[in-house]
């Protein structure tokens, strides 16, 4: 649990610090980098840890992603310029990918498969506790002690989960032959580089970046041609294309990539609707997504606790994900005549559903992998829910921005640099005829982004319904 705060924690801690690691290292033009090269290397490091950690043993890999993440970390708080920090975010990123990908195969490794669900549920709370104490922490450091303490905090705790996995027993079973894949090593990173770039400019929500997202993405897709071209043929492939071919895995991972899309677009944009459209200060939108956090929290340890009870897997889900989109449609239709504590409540049950799907999505791969890919099982789902969220997260940007550009050019211009510059735009300051016919464009917009994570949520519905793995 604690390799897997640290590697949660640190994304929202440092998005939290970067106008202060911008005021201080200058080219703010160059502020994405920061957040962008952890992302691109987490997401290569994952299945990459997954597949040594089946090889060499699960624990032994821990201590070196353990060991990467501390010493990078270190680096960061260093770093006097971006192109610097930039290098040593990545180098985290390195370390931060195994962290998360390797709790979760230790918990399968150590626990009994009917019992994992309750485990992998006090690993989503974590999740979700380290989503909620990363922006205090991470403002409370940065005024407090310079925006170089987000990064030297991570050192007592990684040390402590040094300490801790030591006390893990070392298992004796089978270890997986292993030998280097480094074409689809190349292959992987490059796809995985471009795809991730180009949902990264789409983002911006600027025209003149959609060429340049349009071009990366048609090179990432050649990537992936080449690379499961490549890994079809070699005997030791990188990335296992034959345990995808599962069906209750490929159900499984496409699930989580549909709940990434609609949990972490929804927990993005949300605030600049509640800001925006509905006035809110920014106190009271942080308030008002406690009541989703907390549930998420809480629904992902019920789940556990009624999967390790029952046996059943792919029900909660069904119907978790049937009352999401029941509420996101809700929210589409109903969202400007529902009062505060009305919306706080839909975000408190969307949280409460959500919660019915990551610890399940992880229990059904690594029950269907077996016990000597566990490694490969778990970075399949981290890896799923990762470009799932990022490409989610773009296609919302996209259709917001598109919606807006159509109704009011002035609101497109409102809405794209609020999400560029952080929501520090202060749209009051605007005339208050104009202010409200923005904030009545903003809200048509999002009633189609509200409709569009309906949709992602709907299919990861069926891909629950349609999974055959029902019960462990």
């Amino acid at each position: 649990m604690l390799p897997m705060f640290l590697a949660v924690v640190d994304q929202t801690i440092v998005a939290t610090a970067l106008p202060a690691i911008v005021a201080s290292t200058g080219q703010v033009e160059r502020a994405s980098w920061i957040v962008v090269s952890y992302l691109i290397a987490a997401t290569i490091a994952a299945p990459i840890y997954g597949r040594l950690g089946d090889s060499f043993g699960r624990r032994r890999l821990m201590f070196v992603a353990l060991a990467v993440f501390i010493l990078s970390s270190l680096l960061c708080a260093a770093s006097p310029t971006v192109e610097l920090l930039t290098l040593a975010r990545a180098l985290q990123g390195l370390g931060g990918g195994g962290l998360m990908t390797l709790s979760q195969a230790l918990v399968g490794e150590a626990i009994p498969p009917r019992e994992r669900a309750r485990y992998q549920g006090y690993l989503a709370a974590v999740a979700v506790c380290a989503n909620t104490f990363g922006p205090v922490a991470g403002g409370y450091l940065t005024e407090h002690f310079g925006w170089q303490s987000i990064f030297l905090v991570n050192a007592p705790i990684g040390l402590g989960a040094v300490a801790l996995t030591w006390r893990l027993p070392i298992p004796t079973t089978k270890r997986l032959a292993w030998r280097a894949d480094p074409a689809g090593l190349v292959l992987f990173a490059v796809f995985v580089a471009t795809t991730l770039l180009s949902l990264e400019q789409i983002q911006h929500v600027e025209l003149s970046m959609l060429p340049l997202g349009a071009g990366l993405m048609v090179a990432g897709l050649f990537a992936l041609v080449l690379l499961i071209r490549h890994e079809n043929r070699t005997q030791s492939p990188l990335i296992p294309l034959g345990l995808l071919r599962q069906p209750a895995i490929w159900h499984s991972d496409a699930m989580a990539a549909c709940h990434g899309a609609a949990l972490v677009s929804l927990i993005t944009f949300l605030p600049v609707y509640l800001e925006v459209v509905r006035g809110a200060s920014p106190s009271t939108t942080g308030l008002l997504l406690v009541p989703l956090t907390i549930g998420i929290g809480a629904g992902s340890l019920v789940t556990g606790r009624l999967v390790n009870k029952t046996g059943f897997t792919t029900v909660f889900p069904v119907v978790g994900l049937a009352v999401v989109t029941i509420n996101l449609v809700a929210l589409a239709l109903l969202a400007p005549a529902l009062g505060t504590a009305a919306l706080a409540g839909v975000l408190l049950l969307i949280g409460l559903f959500m919660g019915t799907v990551m610890g399940v999505v992880q229990v059904s791969v690594q029950s269907a992998a077996g016990p000597l890919q566990l490694g490969e099982a778990a970075a399949s789902v981290q890896f799923s829910r990762s470009i799932g969220a990022a490409f989610g997260t773009a296609l919302v940007a996209t259709v917001l921005f598109s919606t807006l550009s159509v109704r009011n050019q002035e609101a497109a211009r409102v809405f794209a640099l609020m999400v560029e510059h952080g929501r520090q735009l202060a749209p009051r300051s605007l005339p208050a005829a104009q202010l409200a016919a923005i904030q009545i464009d903003i809200a048509q917009a999002f009633r189609v982004a509200f409709l569009l994570m309906a949709a992602f949520t709907t299919a990861g519905f069926f891909l629950a319904l349609t999974n055959p793995l029902r019960r462990i």
